[in-house]
């Protein structure tokens, strides 16, 4: 067996940062309890080696009966600012762990609302980084909307082609999903600003899924069931290959794959490389 691996793939810079401030957080407060704000990013993986570490998950539900002297981390998807308030209020100490491309579309929709403009946010509603982007929006129920396909993006165009709108989108969304409504949008929106707020690094894993889709027609995408981004890869990934699955870890190999001649692999934002690893040496390892 051959095994091909993805150009690009693997953590971004967003999570990698959220990691590595977590992990150092938890080494340097032993005697402290350390939380997260929601999950720090979406790999379960990962997750249970931080939680095995001392690392508890709160949320707004919970967050009233964390300890004063804690040490908590805002997830890497953001959270809402009456939340981080909150938090203030606690006297706990924060450790702001905010993908920074995140941040910029939380200012976008801060700036942009408080000038009177209808937000229109193409994501996953229901997701960290929408929720909380949605919370910088100062009529959240009124003026701010959620799009997760251009379906849905047509159905808003009543309630909003008279207003003065501003078109963004959550960081891991489809690019080409988003230029399809941003081409609708602007034909039908006369005053609508068009913000480029996609992250580079889902771009490039999607990119680098098509080369790979070049070399083999048989690929196995790696991330977390809950990862935005990863899904987006796999739902691709079901257009350009013949077989494709999506696993979480090494044992969830289908029996099918290891009977190919050469299969491609790629991973997610917030997948690790040891997870990554362990998958091709499984497909090596039997296949020999």
């Amino acid at each position: 067996m051959k095994v091909i691996r993805a150009d690009v793939m693997g953590f971004c810079m967003g999570v990698r940062r959220a990691v590595e401030a977590a992990d150092k957080t938890l080494d340097a407060n032993k005697d402290r309890k350390v939380f997260s704000f929601g999950p720090l990013i979406h790999n379960p993986v990962i997750l249970s080696k931080l939680e095995e570490k001392g690392l508890f998950i709160t949320d707004e539900n919970t967050v009233h009966s964390i300890p004063k002297d804690s040490v908590v981390i805002i997830r890497a998807h953001g959270i809402r600012p009456d939340l981080k308030a909150l938090l203030d209020q606690s006297r706990v100490e924060i450790v702001d762990a905010t993908c920074p491309k995140v941040v910029a579309n939380q200012k976008v929709v801060k700036k942009y609302s408080a000038q009177g403009y209808t937000i229109i946010l193409t994501g996953d509603n229901g997701h960290g980084e929408v929720e909380g982007i949605r919370g910088f929006a100062e009529n959240p129920d009124r003026d701010f909307f959620v799009a997760g396909d251009l379906n849905q993006a047509l159905n808003l165009l009543p309630l909003i082609k008279d207003k003065k709108c501003v078109l963004l989108s959550q960081t891991t969304f489809s690019q080409k999903e988003f230029d399809s409504i941003a081409q609708v949008y602007t034909k039908e929106i006369p005053d609508l600003k068009v913000m480029a707020t996609i992250c580079s690094a889902t771009c490039e894993r999607q990119q680098a899924l098509e080369k790979l889709a070049l070399k083999t027609d048989s690929v196995i995408i790696i991330g977390g069931k809950k990862s935005a981004n990863t899904i987006r890869l796999f739902e691709k990934a079901r257009i350009l290959f013949k077989k494709a699955v999506h696993i979480e870890t090494a044992q969830e190999i289908p029996d099918d794959f290891y009977k190919s001649d050469v299969v491609g692999i790629t991973a997610g934002a917030s997948t690790p490389d040891f997870v990554i690893d362990e998958v091709e040496k499984a497909l090596l390892k039997t296949s020999k």
